[in-house]
């Protein structure tokens, strides 16, 4: 098959729809909907990933208070994800504007969203500079699950989560998708 040079904007994809809440010096929870979400170490400890651009409320904020929340939305919410994605919170409340729940967290500041099924508390452990975004290194110090995805073992079963993934690049102009059906087991070539 013949490949053509695209565009390399974005060019990881699909990426999860994320909604990272933050929290002003005066309380006031913020939330900003991310594409740019991703583990960076898996244990010991793990640091989770958020990219953002320095000129956005939530930056500011991020930078302030040294905590988020980053909150995994179900597809039932793509609406307050794209809603909370095109308004600023400097002007917008965003939890009242779209019906979203905040729930104190455990260890941090900022809140969980109460309809997110999956909510990752985490400390920035770190900052940098790369190309038009600063990557926030946050240590995941506390991680929460609705009783009703967890399996007899307490593991999240992934047919239970319906994630909401983000799609802006190769040509799309931003979509929203879900994710498909199992399609096998990682590493199964090693049980052989």
């Amino acid at each position: 098959m013949a490949k053509v040079a695209i565009n390399p904007f974005r060019p990881v994809y699909p990426t999860p729809a994320a909604l990272i809440t933050s929290v002003a010096a005066d309380g006031k929870p913020n939330i900003v909907t991310l594409g740019e979400v991703f583990n960076l170490s898996l244990r010991t400890p793990p640091v989770v990933g958020i990219a953002i651009r320095k000129a956005t409320y939530s930056h500011g904020l991020l930078m302030e208070c040294g905590e988020y929340v980053v909150n995994m939305p179900t597809v039932k919410l793509m609406t307050a994800v794209d809603g909370c994605g095109s308004v600023s919170g400097r002007e917008v409340d965003k939890f009242a504007r779209f019906g979203l729940t905040p729930v104190p967290a455990s260890r941090v500041k900022p809140p969980l969203i109460a309809e997110c099924p999956v909510n990752i508390e985490c400390r920035i452990i770190g900052t940098e500079e790369i190309g038009d975004h600063d990557l926030f290194k946050g240590e995941v110090v506390a991680a929460h699950a609705d009783a009703e995805l967890l399996d007899g073992g307490g593991r999240v079963c992934a047919d239970r989560l319906d994630p909401l993934c983000f799609l802006y690049n190769l040509g799309c102009k931003g979509e929203y998708w879900s994710l498909g059906r199992k399609l096998g087991s990682a590493w199964a070539a090693k049980k052989k």
